[in-house]
């Protein structure tokens, strides 16, 4: 009895046990569902907290290069790249004014003689007036259109030939636009931005010149073509140019994106238009590249596909981007980065020209600067910290290169303007409705930049150009 008792009870306890067993296997599976489920969730908060930290501190045209018309909401003013700089806004001490000045022979005058007394109410109109004072009033005569008519005739000759004179090159329909109808198109559309249909208006109620908006394009095309020789020349300027700024938008023909592209320097502006943003376009219309020369841009991979000296980062990028990632990280890494690029900006400002060709302890000890910064150590959390730094690190002889060349710019800003022109023709004027029109547009606007650029008259050039091929 004892024996089998205890065989019993073993029994019970080898099946309690089994029993146990397997409520710890599946305790073990659940625990394993719940360390897979933990990892997973781990790495959504991680995701999530990634993704909050972005919202929390969005990137915007103020610390990044969106376009400011891509900002849901317009960054604070108080968030501007720029210092406060102590000086009240307005016009400074020793600021000198500008007032209309008179002119010395005026085309009409009038005198105001008083012929009677105003206190007794005689006859004064015979006395001798004393001059007093005197204003002046500029305004314009009404405005209307001059019409030439050009008369061919023919003579017979006393041996029996007959000679008949020709009208002068250019005239072709039996009536048309002269030069400077031509011309004004050309600034209007160039310059101010006007669209067709207003400049229909402006023509009709300014100038009493009555044109479609067919005759527009026609004045347009044929200004553009007349153009073609300078544009091409701007071109070949800029291809030959020690300094070259470029940079590229996206613009809007028939509902389709298209790209403007933009090579520039302090004197000149060349702008073409192409279906992409790739170094195709870049090789299409500058097929040598720029060998001899520095090419300035924000870091878009196709430029530096580009035959150059040496490039140069725009420093406004790379501040703008430094100002989101202390938004995003807070470290200071981030600041040092940014102090140094604006002790070399201020650098620049007081270097000599000899000191570009010579050591500079200056500029050697913000190369040092900078290889420290390149080689710190990120905790890999850090992700965008992490991927500027590497960006910066295969760049990293392109940061300061204007502190090795005179006339080379810390920053893009010069490309930058002389694309934005695009966007506020588009912005007044709506999206482009042809190839044409695109090319007619960036012709004309690359001659209108150059000409400001040179501090020249704008009308004054498109007029010059409009009167190419026509004899006096």
């Amino acid at each position: 009895m004892h024996s089998s008792y205890n065989i019993e009870t073993l029994f019970k306890k080898i099946d309690a046990l089994s029993l146990e067993v397997d409520q710890l296997r599946k305790r073990v599976k659940e625990l394993e569902y719940l360390e897979k489920e933990n990892k997973r969730l781990r790495s959504d908060i991680a995701i999530l907290k990634d993704k909050l930290g972005r919202y929390e501190n969005p990137k915007n045209s103020n610390n990044s290069s969106i376009p400011p018309s891509k900002d849901e909401n317009r960054p604070f003013k108080s968030k501007s790249l720029r210092k406060k700089t102590g000086r009240k806004p307005g016009g400074q001490k020793g600021h000198e004014g500008t007032t209309l000045e008179m002119v010395s022979d005026p085309d009409e005058i009038i005198d105001h003689v008083p012929e009677y007394c105003e206190c007794c109410g005689k006859n004064i109109g015979t006395i001798p007036g004393e001059f007093v004072e005197r204003k002046q009033v500029i305004d314009l005569p009404p405005i209307q259109p001059v019409v030439t008519e050009h008369r061919v005739y023919k003579k017979r000759c006393s041996c029996g030939h007959i000679t008949m004179s020709s009208f002068p090159d250019g005239l072709q329909a039996p009536v048309s636009y002269g030069p400077m109808i031509e011309s004004l198109t050309g600034y209007f559309h160039s310059r101010q931005y006007i669209p067709f249909l207003r400049m229909q208006e402006l023509f009709r109620d300014i100038f009493s010149v009555p044109i479609s908006e067919g005759g527009i394009h026609c004045l347009l095309d044929r200004l553009s073509t007349k153009a073609l020789p300078v544009y091409h020349r701007i071109r070949d300027m800029v291809m030959n140019s020690p300094v070259i700024g470029t940079d590229e938008t996206g613009g809007r023909l028939n509902g389709k994106n298209i790209w403007i592209w933009a090579w520039q320097n302090d004197r000149l502006t060349w702008l073409r238009g192409t279906d992409n943003r790739g170094y195709k376009t870049i090789e299409e219309n500058f097929p040598k590249g720029f060998e001899n020369a520095v090419l300035v841009h924000d870091c878009w991979k196709s430029h530096f596909q580009t035959d150059v000296q040496t490039h140069q980062l725009c420093t406004a990028h790379l501040l703008r981007e430094l100002k989101y990632l202390e938004e995003r990280y807070n470290h200071r890494w981030v600041d040092r980065f940014r102090k140094l690029i604006i002790d070399g900006i201020e650098l620049k400002k007081k270097l000599d020209p000899v000191d570009y060709y010579r050591p500079v302890k200056e500029r050697t000890d913000l190369e040092d600067r900078l290889k420290k910064l390149l080689a710190y150590k990120f905790d890999k959390k850090l992700k965008e910290l992490v991927s500027f730094q590497k960006r910066m690190l295969k760049y990293k002889n392109f940061i300061l290169t204007f502190l090795y060349h005179p006339k080379v710019p810390s920053d893009n800003n010069g490309s930058e303007r002389a694309i934005r022109n695009v966007k506020v023709k588009q912005k007044v004027s709506g999206q482009f409705k042809s190839w044409k029109g695109v090319e007619n547009f960036l012709i004309l606007r690359s001659i209108t930049d150059t000409v400001l650029k040179n501090k020249q008259h704008v009308l004054k050039a498109l007029n010059l150009i409009a009167n190419f091929g026509l004899s006096d």
